[in-house]
């Protein structure tokens, strides 16, 4: 092979190179050079969930999913016959505590009284008795016909005939007094601690009724009728299509085209429009949210922020689930 030919073969080949070398890097410029980003976003709405306080099963459904539903509308009846007995027990309980504080309020009967009168006259008889009795003894024994003995006895039954005409008299008085203040405040504490429960019970009852605390749509319901719901369990939510929002999830190198209280327009894919919403919410996802590193070594991390922003106008149709997407980010 000439020197010649060497040379051209040389230059062919270092031509060749130069010219691959210019290929790939128009390809890796127009590969690799920063574009036009898109973000996408999901519609969301307020939603709350329909509990009851008490166990139960279900004994009726009054709407489906997807019914619309206002504030106040019984949406389920819970079946709790647990609920009803503690129910009847604390009526019986309020019945038989109202009796007594109507009893004490009323006092002695009028048989006890009239017994307890009896009593004092009988014994005031009796004292009487005694009485005469001693001052008979007593004569004749100043007279010297009867010992001292016998006088002492007639005395002593004299002072105990007395002492039960005093505390027969007593018993009169008190029964004519009739229950004391202390009892007739303990009676109608009881009624009070009777009606307290009666409510608690009663309301425990209420909530076998479930009703809608706002107005929204059904838009999921869990439990089957006949099925056994515990305390609390979730038997349906209910989401108010009147408050909703969308949500992105924004890197950090593109939050200069957002901030609280500006506006952004958004495509809806499924309704094939735009729409304006309204930054209303800005909030770092934290660490272990996506990130992406400015340098493979070095440099510093570009945090995910979470923004919720409100259409500025009712957007019809809107639906929690559907897409928004922000273009022309840079």
């Amino acid at each position: 092979m000439t020197e010649r030919t060497q040379r051209s073969n040389i230059t062919l080949a270092f031509i060749t190179l130069v010219g691959v070398v210019v290929i790939v890097s128009v390809i890796g410029f127009f590969t690799f050079r920063k574009g036009t980003e898109i973000i996408q976003g999901q519609a969301e709405a307020t939603e709350y969930r329909v509990s009851s306080k008490v166990p139960g099963r279900i004994l009726k459904f009054f709407v489906s999913e997807g019914d619309q539903v206002r504030e106040g509308d019984t949406l389920a009846i819970l079946e709790a016959p647990d609920v009803v007995a503690k129910l009847s027990q604390a009526q019986a309980l309020e019945q038989a505590a109202q009796a007594l504080s109507e009893k004490a309020e009323k006092g002695t009967r009028a048989e006890k009284l009239q017994e307890a009168y009896e009593m004092w006259q009988k014994a005031k008889a009796g004292k009487e008795i005694a009485e005469k009795s001693y001052q008979r003894v007593n004569r004749l024994y100043e007279a010297g016909v009867v010992s001292a003995q016998k006088r002492d006895e007639a005395k002593a039954q004299y002072d105990a005939m007395t002492a039960t005409e005093r505390a027969a008299e007593a018993q009169y008085t008190m029964a004519q007094n009739g229950t004391q203040r202390e009892d007739k405040l303990m009676a109608q504490a009881k009624v009070r601690q009777a009606e307290g429960a009666v409510a608690e019970v009663s309301s425990y009852i209420s909530e076998t009724y479930l009703t809608a605390s706002a107005d929204g749509e059904v838009t999921e319901i869990f439990p089957k009728v006949g099925e056994l719901v515990g305390t609390g369990a979730p038997i349906m939510n209910v989401a108010q299509l009147d408050d909703m929002w969308v949500t992105f999830n924004v890197r950090e190198d593109y939050l200069k085209d957002f901030h609280v209280g500006g506006e952004i327009s958004a495509f809806i894919p499924a309704l094939e429009k735009d729409a304006t919403f309204k930054v209303t919410y800005m909030k770092d996802l934290g660490t272990y949210a996506a990130w992406k590193a400015t340098k493979t070594t070095g440099g510093f991390d570009l945090k995910t922020f979470e923004i919720k922003a409100k259409p500025v106008q009712p957007v019809e149709n809107l639906r929690p689930g559907m897409s928004a997407i922000v273009k022309g980010l840079e």
